[in-house]
């Protein structure tokens, strides 16, 4: 008899640690299409906003520039939820320990990124000078910037490690490729924006792509 009651017990138990933590990864899956979702939809009515001449960062910037300021810190809230819900996932596999650090790294670079925001310049806000000298908070802005993506692409190549051990060759060889994109954009930022913008989007988009398909391995614990 007592058997049974342990059974029942645990068969009980693993659908409950998988509805505990699955908030917690919606929230990481959720952060790059709406941080991204909500950055475009701004740059289309905002005047004075060119996606060829202008970083999303500088929506922040302007009497609505508060509305981008709330975007940095929701998506920083949900990649650090993201951040909880794998190290549950992935407790005692390769990246299990460091890739779930790096992400949350990644996290609160968006809420840095918030409290920092970038200088106006290449036309925006509208009737706005040209920052002639990085200011210092646009240097944080930048450092924090440089370091979560940093940190995202560390992550990538350590999560890969988790894919290929479930069989996931094609997702692991990805997130290996992945950082090199997303690294080249940045290395082209200063002569186009749109790679910039392409290759965070890219990071975003994968991150959320790989949290989607980490979210099928059952809970450790």
């Amino acid at each position: 008899m007592t058997p049974t009651l342990n059974a029942s017990h645990v068969a009980s138990a693993v659908p409950a640690s998988r509805a505990a933590v699955r908030p917690w990864l919606a929230g990481g899956i959720s952060a790059g299409p709406v941080f991204l979702a909500a950055g475009v939809a701004q740059g289309i009515a905002r005047d004075g906003f060119d996606f060829s001449r202008n970083a999303l960062s500088q929506l922040a910037l302007g009497e609505a520039g508060w509305v981008q300021t709330a975007n940095f810190l929701l998506a920083g809230v949900l990649l650090v939820m993201g951040a909880v819900g794998l190290r549950r996932v992935l407790s005692g596999t390769p990246g299990g320990s460091w890739a779930p650090v790096l992400i949350g790294v990644f996290g609160a670079s968006f809420g840095a990124a918030a409290a920092f925001p970038a200088d106006a310049g290449a036309g925006f806000p509208a009737g706005a000078p040209d920052a002639t000298v990085l200011s210092g908070h646009a240097g944080v802005h930048v450092a924090a910037g440089m370091v979560g993506y940093l940190a995202l692409c560390a992550a990538f190549v350590l999560l890969a490690g988790s894919l290929a051990a479930r069989g996931h060759r094609r997702w692991a060889v990805a997130s290996r490729l992945v950082p090199v994109v997303v690294l080249a954009g940045f290395a082209a930022s200063a002569a186009s924006v749109l790679a910039f913008t392409a290759g965070a989007g890219l990071g975003l988009l994968w991150l959320t792509a790989v949290m989607t398909r980490l979210a099928c391995v059952p809970v450790n614990r």
